[in-house]
C-alpha cells in the first residue's frame, strides 16, 4: 500500500553508515499525524485520506473548519494535506500515522514550500548566460538581453524568462532514500536536501519513480 506522511523540516546533518561513509542528511519530525478524512471510490470517485498535523487551539478556527474536525470526532490539527491511496482499507477516521510506516532504505518524494529569494534577476532566477563584458554591452551584463522582436509581434509572449519573484512555490524533491527512522522520537533521516527553511511543513511520500525490485 502506498504511504504518506506530513512532517516538519528539523534542519539538516550528518550520519556515518555501517562502512564510516559520511552521509548528508535533512531531519525531519514526521507525525503524529490523524486521519481527519476518508474519501472513497464510492462517495467521491477515488480513494484518499486526509492527514492532519500539528495542534490548533479551538479559538483560532473559522465555523467551516470547526465543523469539519467535530463532524469526524477528531481533534483539531494545523495542518492538513491529502493523501491518494490505492487501498484505504487499512485507515479509518481517528487512526493515528506515525514515523515508523517508514523504513530505512526507502524511496520517497519529499513536498514543500521553497524558501522565498525575492526579486531575483534572470541569471539567477532561470541560468540565463550574461552579455558579454565588453564591445558596448554595458553598463550591465547581468540581464537577459532583447526581449524579443520589434513590430512582428510587437508584444512580449507569456512566459518569457525574466527577472521576478525566485521560490516560495511548490516544490517536489523525487526519489531521496530514507537513511535512518526513529519511530520514538518521530524523527526521519532523509539523505539530501529538501524544500523549505528549517520550520517548513513537508508531506513525505512512496517515491514514484523508485526501481521496483
Amino acid at each position: 500500500m502506498q504511504k504518506g506522511i506530513i512532517g516538519k523540516k528539523i534542519g539538516m546533518t550528518q550520519i556515518f553508515d555501517a562502512k564510516g561513509n559520511v552521509i548528508p542528511v535533512t531531519v525531519v519530525e514526521a507525525g503524529p499525524c490523524a486521519v481527519v478524512q476518508k474519501k472513497t471510490v464510492e462517495n467521491d470517485g477515488y480513494d484518499s485520506v486526509q492527514l492532519g498535523y500539528g495542534e490548533l487551539k479551538p479559538q483560532r478556527m473559522n465555523k467551516p473548519l470547526k465543523g469539519h474536525f467535530e463532524k469526524n470526532d477528531v481533534a483539531p490539527k494545523k495542518t492538513l494535506r491529502e493523501f491518494r491511496l490505492d487501498d484505504t482499507s487499512a485507515l479509518n477516521v481517528g487512526d493515528i500515522v506515525k514515523a515508523d510506516i517508514f523504513a530505512e532504505g526507502d524511496r520517497v518524494d519529499v513536498q514543500g514550500t521553497s524558501k522565498g529569494k525575492g526579486w531575483a534577476g534572470g541569471i539567477k532566477r532561470w541560468n540565463l548566460h550574461r552579455l558579454k563584458e565588453s564591445h558596448g554591452t554595458g553598463p550591465v551584463a547581468r540581464h537577459a538581453g532583447s526581449n524579443g522582436a520589434c513590430s512582428t509581434p510587437s508584444r512580449v509572449f507569456p512566459g518569457k524568462h525574466m527577472s521576478g519573484h525566485l521560490g516560495a512555490e511548490k516544490t517536489t524533491v523525487q526519489n531521496l532514500t530514507v537513511v535512518k527512522v526513529d519511530a520514538e522520537n518521530n524523527l526521519i533521516a532523509i539523505k539530501g536536501a529538501v524544500p523549505g527553511p528549517n520550520g517548513g511543513i513537508v508531506c513525505i511520500r512512496d517515491s514514484v519513480k523508485a526501481k521496483k525490485a
